[in-house]
């Protein structure tokens, strides 16, 4: 049985979160784990602390289940709320800066059930 964890509106860019969520795809929990924590990018924490959350709602629908054949089943990255700000350009004008955020799904399940 799977379990799914969500990460909503983390202000960092789709296109960054994507980088890390392409790297875990389909991969076993606990190499995903190792990976994440030595991963030198920002979103990485929080990515790690979603699986870790994802891990511990699959133990809680599968009591007595064996979590070492837990893989990312699925994962995607979802564009959130964009905050829009201004910033000071030459001869009096404003640039746009586009200040974004995203979404996270992950889902987990065991081998066997793919």
């Amino acid at each position: 049985m799977e379990a799914v964890a969500k990460l909503r509106n983390y202000p960092t860019s789709p296109r960054k979160m994507r980088l890390l969520a392409d790297m875990i795809r389909g991969q076993k929990v606990e190499n995903v784990l190792a990976q994440l924590e030595h991963n030198p990018k920002h979103p990485a924490v929080p990515l790690r602390k979603l699986v870790l959350s994802a891990i511990s709602n699959w133990k809680q629908k599968n009591e007595g289940g064996d979590e070492s054949q837990l893989i990312i089943k699925t994962i995607f990255v979802d564009g959130a709320r964009t905050i829009k700000r201004m910033r000071p350009a030459p001869q009096g004008r404003g640039y746009r800066v586009r200040k974004r955020s995203n979404h996270v799904t992950v889902i987990v399940d065991s081998k066997g059930n793919k």
